[in-house]
């Protein structure tokens, strides 16, 4: 087990950034859970619960490369502090809104912190793990988005089970204060990784100050570009298809199964399969070979559901694949954007491209809902989330293989490794 090989400092950051980010995914998907309530006590329309979750998408892009951006000035590990208290905050505070705009401010205060959180965690692995495992720590980490999504559902089930709506679903943002005890494990367990550490001394002596602009350079703009695109085509798909599949499969296939607990618990379990497969796959196989084999199947997939009947129990059977590609193809992301990017900008260019897909990739939903009303809404998503996957391919194409890539403290761009290299080139292990 690649866990044993790793030192006492490396499992102590892995269970912090995995603790992060699971807390991440229980406080954000549990509101998905609590719309149907809402709009019944307050007479919320869809629109608006959707406005809801698009408000705190969008600030989680911004809140991503600001975090980055202070995570490089500032360092990774109290960033990282600042975040978890920051939505652990607003998620508790989301239990004593009482309308509409209050919880729409307090779900968008609550995206900066979510976002900042996977955006300076992602780096704070990649400095500290080995080359040869890093693959495989952010992908394990990645996985936690699916650990905090199965306990918002059991968190959810356990407390409608025993108490009315009304006060359940204030129980259950209430509860998102307690991950702010993250902190005290991250101020006594973890220190800023030996390469941020190193970087801060040479801007000591060479009188550098961080400039989060220089990812805009010429010499890392291309980089900067072709990651964004990247992230754009992985998060468009997923946003296309976890948006309108749904509806697509309940309105035009007339399927019940959706909406059952056994659905979303195969669905959970595929995406929690795909991640730590995925992160396996991007050491041994490399980055880029592993973001075109997943997109690969994406296309597949998507296709296949909205142009081949569906029955109940295919469905069901699906929602595993449709969770492992999906979800998958993120695994291999926080390693790879970490390795594209020198040392005194590598909190700014992540943070920047990864949020620069997510905001872009978030307009796709609502495209496919404008261009549904000319043309069948099967069609039209799956050709988009196609699309999506396909500019994923393109990029992975263009961009350099990073496995295998040491970090060192530097504002030097990394050189262009050859995917084709001999692997004694590209393994520094």
């Amino acid at each position: 087990m690649w866990l044993r090989q790793t030192t006492p400092s490396e499992r102590r950051t892995l269970t912090a950034t995995f603790a992060g980010y699971g807390v991440d995914g229980f406080d954000y998907m549990i509101y998905t859970f609590l719309i149907p309530t809402l709009l019944a006590a307050w007479g919320m329309t869809k629109a608006e619960a959707g406005y809801i979750a698009t408000g705190a998408l969008l600030t989680s892009a911004v809140g991503g490369w600001a975090a980055g951006v202070l995570a490089d000035r500032f360092g990774r590990v109290r960033v990282l502090q600042w975040t978890v208290l920051w939505f652990a905050s607003f998620t508790f505070l989301s239990g004593f809104t009482s309308s509409f705009g209050q919880l729409f401010f307090t779900r968008a205060m609550q995206g900066f912190g979510m976002g900042g959180e996977w955006a300076v965690g992602s780096v704070l692995i990649a400095e500290t793990i080995s080359a040869r495992h890093r693959g495989k720590a952010a992908g394990l980490v990645q996985s936690s988005w699916a650990v905090g999504w199965a306990a918002s559902a059991l968190a959810f089930w356990g407390l409608y089970s025993v108490l009315p709506p009304e006060t359940a679903w204030k129980l259950l943002f209430w509860i998102g204060i307690v991950p702010a005890l993250l902190i005290l494990y991250i101020r006594r367990n973890l220190d800023e990784p030996a390469v941020y550490r190193a970087e801060q001394a040479r801007r000591r002596s060479t009188g550098d100050r961080a400039n989060f602009m220089r990812i805009f350079h010429p010499s890392l703009l291309r980089t900067t570009v072709l990651a964004s695109l990247l992230a754009t085509g992985m998060q468009g798909a997923y946003y296309s298809v976890t948006t309108w599949l749904p509806t697509f499969l309940k309105t035009e296939r007339h399927l019940s199964v959706l909406g059952t607990s056994t659905y979303l618990l195969v669905l959970i379990g595929g995406s929690f399969a795909g991640y730590l497969t995925s992160a396996w796959l991007s050491d041994a196989i490399g980055r880029r070979r592993c973001f075109m084999l997943f997109a690969a199947m994406g296309i597949v997939l998507v296709l296949s559901y909205t142009q081949i009947p569906i029955t109940d129990g295919l469905m069901l059977v699906l929602g595993f694949p449709l969770g492992f590609f999906l979800s998958g193809i993120f695994s291999g992301m926080g390693a790879f954007l970490s390795e594209l990017f020198p040392s005194d900008v590598r909190g700014s260019g992540q943070g920047f491209t990864y949020n620069v897909g997510r905001a872009i990739g978030a307009i796709c939903p609502a495209l496919i809902g404008q261009l549904s009303s000319s043309m069948p809404l099967g069609q039209i998503l799956g050709w988009m989330a196609a699309g999506c996957y396909a500019l994923v391919i393109l990029a992975a194409l263009v961009l350099p293989e990073t496995r295998g890539r040491e970090l060192a403290a530097g504002n030097e761009a990394p050189k262009d490794e050859s995917a084709d290299a001999p692997a004694a080139n590209r393994l520094a292990a």
